[in-house]
């Protein structure tokens, strides 16, 4: 009993602190994408844009999340392992189908810049918003990685993949734009657009595919 009691204790927990974690997910990048996706549009930025839709799509799946984790805290030793399953199922699709809402944009407008010769303006600002993005995220996906580990939450640990994404996608950004506003190449905008695809689809392949695994299962 004493071991149960403490287990549960440990639990709560941790949920607590994956739905801290997940507030300040939200909180975080509705304000960087507003900024990102102002700032992009204002100098002609693919990736600038993409980097702020991909904000909007970390507070969709980390909505998704909070949306399971207080589910859980809310029904306690009354969740079973079967809507356990369930929730995980539902939120996994969530953050994946939003990777791949936001391949297509970044596809779709890479495609349209590239054949109209379309150039981005140099951006200071979106500059300082992908270094503090790059400084941030890494320890918010490390403190999210553990955490899934402690709860065994598939779809907080995809989470912390999307959050390692974001890291990935704020250098892939500061380079495309250090480049345009340092050496005028602004061509490396549109590149740096296209870096960002190859793990955005293949995240969004694996979150959909471990909800099926764990439907099947």
């Amino acid at each position: 009993m004493a071991i149960n009691h403490g287990r549960k204790i440990k639990n709560t927990f941790y949920l607590i602190r994956a739905v801290r974690l997940e507030y300040f997910t939200v909180g975080y990048n509705i304000i960087e994408a507003g900024v990102a996706v102002g700032a992009g549009i204002a100098a002609g930025s693919i990736a600038l844009v993409g980097f702020g839709l991909d904000s909007i799509i970390e507070v969709t799946a980390a909505a998704a999340l909070l949306w399971r984790l207080k589910k859980e805290l809310r029904t306690g030793e009354s969740f079973s392992e079967d809507d356990h399953s369930a929730v995980e199922r539902k939120a996994l699709l969530v953050v994946g189908l939003t990777f791949f809402a936001l391949a297509a944009y970044i596809l779709t407008e890479t495609i349209y810049n590239l054949a109209s010769g379309k150039q981005a303006q140099e951006s200071i600002l979106g500059i300082v918003v992908a270094i503090l993005s790059l400084l941030i995220m890494p320890a918010l996906a490390i403190f999210k990685k553990a955490t899934a580990r402690a709860l065994g939450s598939k779809a907080l640990a995809s989470d912390a993949m999307e959050t390692w994404l974001c890291s990935y996608l704020s250098l892939v950004l500061l380079a495309g734009l250090a480049l345009n506003a340092l050496l005028g190449w602004s061509w490396a905008d549109p590149v740096a657009a296209l870096a960002m695809l190859p793990l955005v689809i293949k995240e969004g392949f694996e979150a959909i595919e471990e909800a099926r695994e764990d439907e099947g299962g």
